[in-house]
């Protein structure tokens, strides 16, 4: 086992960077040192930690078990060492070219991004940001294996290395296209509460990141007896509306979604026979990013867009408001519709 005292700690920063890239040409383009250097430098560190560290499997190049052990407190220590060195003053957003990965579902493609982009451009122009995928089963975990600087994710228990806070809350509504023709026979208008009978025989998509047909709102209805018919399930929501419009199905989806697409793609938005509960969205993040100030900056950012986002009913909103008649559920299983 190495001895601290003729330890180089440069070491510990090709280490980090090769965690983070998995690369030995672009762990030496990310910390300013050429690919033979590297090589060197992971020599060094093989010897001295008594691991190979890293090892090819065909095209790729993958860490060993005790490698990745080791990158959760070597992040927590690099980023430690960068904010005693750079000191909580160091960020200017005016001046600043950092980059920040967004992990999250297409809902903030169209609820947040453009009201960040806009924000950005005016306070920060050379700041970059990124909305990538959630990992399906363990979002939170994209905070550890793929660089990701904050999630924006369901409610839910999270891991203790993790830090979060609310960020929004939403209900749902039912979205058909204009002009629904078993709607508008049945003499349901924009706003109305859609009869439970008509609700559950009329076909309805599915927002589902695994395929699954069953979700909250059909806990509801199975509250008080009742099943819809799913036909389709979409893993992403543009997906979910964008059928919506083209077909004669429904479709229940988060209010401040329904009410930011309705108007641009021709769709009504209605009130569900039964009430669906609310979804609250967290934005989490690692705790070695806490007091990191370009880390914080941002998730001050993110928090008044969405804040703001809440309070603004925008462009679709109902006419009427949710009917106390209705059946209750509490039940919140999967978070989404």
């Amino acid at each position: 086992m190495a001895n601290l005292n003729t330890f180089d700690l440069n070491l510990l920063r090709v280490l980090d960077a090769l965690l983070r890239e998995r690369s030995t040409i672009k762990a030496g383009k990310r910390i300013g040192l050429s690919q033979p250097a590297v090589s060197a430098a992971l020599a060094r560190l093989r010897l001295l930690l008594g691991d190979e560290l890293f090892f090819r499997n065909g095209k790729t190049f993958e860490p060993t078990k005790f490698a990745l052990s080791l990158e959760p407190p070597l992040q927590d220590l690099m980023a430690q060492i960068e904010n005693l060195i750079c000191g909580p003053d160091a960020f200017d957003p005016a001046t600043s070219e950092v980059g920040f990965r967004i992990s999250g579902a297409d809902y903030f493609a169209e609820l947040l991004m453009p009201a960040l982009t806009e924000r950005l451009q005016t306070a920060a122009p050379s700041i970059h940001t990124h909305l990538v995928n959630l990992v399906p089963r363990k979002p939170f975990e994209a905070l550890t294996l793929y660089d990701i600087d904050l999630v924006l994710i369901p409610e839910m228990e999270l891991p203790d290395w993790a830090e979060h806070q609310q960020v929004l809350t939403s209900g749902f509504y039912v979205i058909a296209r204009s002009g629904h023709p078993r709607l508008a026979d049945a003499g349901v208008k924009p706003g109305d509460v859609i009869p439970i009978d008509l609700f559950c025989d009329i076909s309805h998509v599915l927002f589902s990141a695994n395929g699954k047909r069953h979700a909250q709102g059909d806990v509801a209805l199975a509250n008080v007896g009742r099943q819809r018919r799913v036909v389709m399930t979409s893993p992403v929501f543009s997906g979910v509306y964008r059928a919506v419009a083209g077909s004669d199905l429904i479709a229940l989806l988060p209010a401040t979604l329904a009410r930011r697409v309705a108007p641009t793609v021709g769709l009504d938005i209605f009130l569900p026979p039964v009430t669906v509960p609310t979804t609250t969205i967290i934005m989490a993040w690692h705790r070695r990013m806490n007091a990191d100030p370009a880390h914080k900056w941002l998730r001050q950012q993110i928090t008044e867009l969405l804040d703001e986002l809440e309070k603004d009913p925008g462009p679709g909103s109902l006419r009427s408001t949710p009917s106390p008649d209705r059946p209750d559920s509490t039940d919140n299983p999967e978070k989404s519709g």
